[in-house]
């Protein structure tokens, strides 16, 4: 077993902020590769967000603030080689499956060493910048709490921003409950 970062989004803003937003639950990679060669001025509003803090899920090509670190099996990490060698292929014009192969491996085993210290369920972002022509990378941690405010399971112990609660009485008089000096 090993560990790779997947898809996660605590919040609906994702789907906001990237032109594509990446699914949640599906692996993902760094992606730095998609801005290679690309001048920062030549990037619209969405791809420069991407740029800045996005991670590339390889099963939609979407971008994600956020990873959480999750167990891999031999298999799945294999079925992620493949998914991104497809992609590669299928978005960036990679001449072959096999040179595919081999870049996808690459970004995998950079995914794998970004995880191989941190625990399951650790969140990681990243920040990129662009540094004397160079593209320059930071990754944070966030350690989830043992328990929440929210308890969600499907958040693996990270609270949402923001909750919503749905109230049965309609009738609330906002004014009526303001202090009178």
């Amino acid at each position: 077993m090993t560990r790779l970062p997947r898809t996660i989004r605590l919040d609906p803003s994702d789907r906001v902020v990237f032109a594509n937003a990446a699914e949640p639950g599906q692996w993902a990679v760094p992606g730095t590769f998609l801005f290679w060669g690309r001048a920062p001025s030549s990037l619209t509003r969405k791809e420069a967000i991407a740029f800045r803090s996005g991670f590339l899920g390889v099963d939609d090509f979407g971008h994600s603030t956020l990873v959480t670190v999750q167990q891999a099996r031999p298999d799945e990490r294999a079925a992620m080689v493949a998914a991104l060698a497809g992609q590669l292929v299928a978005h960036l014009g990679a001449p072959s499956v096999a040179h595919a192969t081999e870049a996808a491996e690459e970004e995998v085993a950079l995914a794998e060493s970004l995880c191989r210290d941190h625990d399951i369920g650790t969140l990681i972002a990243l920040h990129r910048r662009h540094e004397a022509g160079n593209i320059r990378e930071q990754f944070r941690s966030l350690r989830p709490r043992d328990e929440t405010a929210f308890s969600g399971t499907h958040l693996q112990g990270h609270d949402r921003a923001f909750q919503f609660l749905e109230e049965d009485d309609d009738s609330v008089d906002l004014f009526s409950m303001r202090e009178h000096p």
